[in-house]
């Protein structure tokens, strides 16, 4: 045990309550939060909300998880894959990558220009979101392959109207739509 009168090593303080302070002391410091009162409940407002746009974890606990939300999570990692080699392709088509001198994208008309350079920004994006299982990377995904079918259905002079493209992504679209309904059933909170 320490003697009561034993100098101490820490500094030796002169701090007064703020209730006992005189006003000719000079300024007083208080834990008081002094944010005002508009920016705190904006910041509440989005912290609220910051679960609600959490990413669904691959790695959280097996038993939070059902089958249906697994399998979900590896077809979206999937679908990530894809999106983003669809994305570099398109990339590679628009830089000129492998083609030497003579760009074919800058001998392509502008409507074609403008889907490859839209499919190279909109896939990648899409790549990230899914990989996550991030809701909006599900919804950035679906616009960019409803995209891809309207172009070939409904400009077949841009990409040459490829049914397979359409019926491919239909299929993957049912394939999510299935996933995720079965997914919401196993957590029906």
């Amino acid at each position: 045990m320490s003697e009561p009168d034993a100098p101490s090593d820490a500094p030796a303080t002169d701090a007064v309550p703020a209730e006992t302070a005189a006003p000719s002391e000079g300024p007083v410091t208080t834990d008081v939060d002094v944010t005002p009162a508009p920016a705190r409940s904006a910041v509440a407002r989005v912290l609220d909300l910051a679960p609600a746009l959490a990413p669904v974890r691959a790695d959280d606990e097996k038993q939070e998880q059902g089958r249906w939300t697994r399998w979900l999570i590896w077809f979206l990692r999937a679908m990530a894959v894809v999106s983003m080699l669809k994305g570099l392709y398109h990339w590679s088509v628009v830089l000129g990558i492998g083609e030497g001198p003579d760009s074919r994208f800058s001998t392509e008309s502008i409507p074609w220009q403008t889907a490859t350079v839209y499919f190279a920004i909109i896939d990648l994006v899409a790549a990230v979101g899914l990989w996550l299982a991030a809701v909006w990377g599900a919804v950035v995904w679906l616009t960019a392959a409803v995209s891809m079918a309207a172009v070939q259905v409904f400009f077949p002079q841009i990409y040459g109207g490829s049914w397979l493209v359409v019926v491919i992504e239909l299929v993957l679209l049912c394939t999510y739509l299935v996933l995720a309904l079965q997914s919401a059933r196993e957590h029906p909170h």
